[in-house]
């Protein structure tokens, strides 16, 4: 008796939880092609924005990078519930954008290309016809390493270029460490930063020299220096700094090592690059600075700087300008003309080395912000200084 009495309250929790059950989301129509219901870029490099919401009452298309960019495009609805909007014919590039559902941000749902986030909110079209492209030259190849750092005491991964014809014999070749920015994902660098196809394409017009190419994982994730524990106006005061110290710990102790064991790369300073954007450039600025002995190349893009997050190691390094520009073969600074992110701190970061007489090559990008348009552009340029 006790055994039925288990089952029938157990049918009965069922039956309540089934009478009380959210309906689930339309479906499109199977008679329709799932191209008509699709963002797709067009013939004419317009793009057609399109989203499946037959409920919604609004929506609209968000594009641009930037909040000072950002436009809000009313979409149509028809009466398949598709939601529409055409954009005039676009500059080849991959641009940003995400759908507001009746004030709900929204990715594309119907796309594949994200923006690698570690809370995604955007969504990525490329229209075709720039060195972003996957064109038809000989291609590199794409690594993944899984590995456990001792630093951090954690399971990690990188991702890792290697020319085209890479077998690890021959020459030692160069390697080019690279850290995202704030809130993305190694994979940033990757999908969005396009470095696979920059490097391909560059490489096949004999511009850059064979190297690796080795982005780690900008964000530590250590207890203490969780980025999403941290209020945005809080991150420069407490968090930038541990991560800093942490990923610093990282790179020199985990990721150099780990790179000089599986893959024949060269092991003098000369031979190693460090760069990095936003976030990532205050890392590439932190541990070139602390190790400068390690590194012969080095570029901050749009990077946060000790102007607003203060490191002594950066700080009494820049006191001596001499050791810096005998080490250095080419320190890059860049930013966006209208930056309002780390404006500021690449402005006192050229100001201090302008007073100390410290060699650099400086790009202010017109008119752009804190913005891929700013860092894919100054990666090409950086990689063609390379290792030359």
């Amino acid at each position: 008796m006790k055994r039925h009495a288990i089952y029938f309250a157990l049918a009965l929790a069922g039956a309540a939880f089934t009478t009380h059950a959210a309906p689930f989301p339309a479906t499109p129509s199977a008679a329709i092609p799932v191209s008509q219901y699709i963002t797709q870029v067009n013939g004419d490099k317009s793009i057609t924005f399109r989203l499946f919401a037959p409920d919604a009452k609004r929506v609209s298309v968000v594009t641009g990078a930037t909040p000072d960019t950002f436009v809000s495009h009313d979409m149509t609805k028809d009466e398949q519930g598709i939601w529409t909007w055409k954009s005039e014919t676009m500059t080849p590039n991959l641009y940003e954008y995400y759908f507001d559902v009746d004030g709900f941000r929204s990715v594309d749902t119907g796309s594949r290309y994200q923006k690698p986030q570690r809370q995604v909110n955007t969504s990525l079209i490329l229209v075709p016809g720039s060195i972003l492209d996957d064109r038809a030259v000989a291609h590199g190849e794409l690594r993944t390493l899984t590995y456990h750092s001792k630093a951090l005491n954690s399971e990690r991964r990188a991702y890792v270029w290697t020319p085209p014809g890479y077998t690890g014999s021959g020459e030692p070749l160069p390697v080019l460490y690279f850290y995202h920015g704030f809130g993305d994902s190694g994979l940033s660098a990757i999908d969005q930063g396009r470095i696979p196809q920059i490097m391909d394409n560059l490489l096949a017009e004999g511009k850059i020299k064979p190297m690796l190419v080795v982005v780690p994982d900008t964000e530590t994730d250590i207890p203490e220096a969780v980025a999403e524990n941290f209020p945005p106006q809080e991150r420069r005061k407490t968090f930038y700094p541990l991560n800093a110290k942490a990923a610093d710990k990282e790179l020199m102790n985990d990721i150099i090592p780990l790179i000089d064991e599986r893959f024949n790369v060269r092991k003098d300073a000369d031979g190693r690059a460090l760069a990095g954007l936003s976030q990532g450039g205050y890392q590439a600025l932190v541990s070139g600075m602390n190790h400068l002995e390690s590194f012969g190349w080095l570029a901050t893009f749009s990077g946060v700087t000790t102007t607003t997050v203060p490191d002594a190691g950066v700080e009494a390094q820049l006191n001596q300008p001499q050791a810096i520009n005998k080490q250095l073969r080419n320190f890059t600074v860049v930013v966006g003309e209208k930056d309002v992110v780390t404006g500021k701190d690449i402005a006192g970061l050229k100001a201090e080395l302008e007073k100390q007489k410290i060699n650099f090559d400086y790009h202010e990008y017109p008119g752009l912000n804190h913005e891929m348009d700013v860092w894919r552009p100054a990666y090409a340029e950086f990689v063609q200084k390379l290792f030359k």
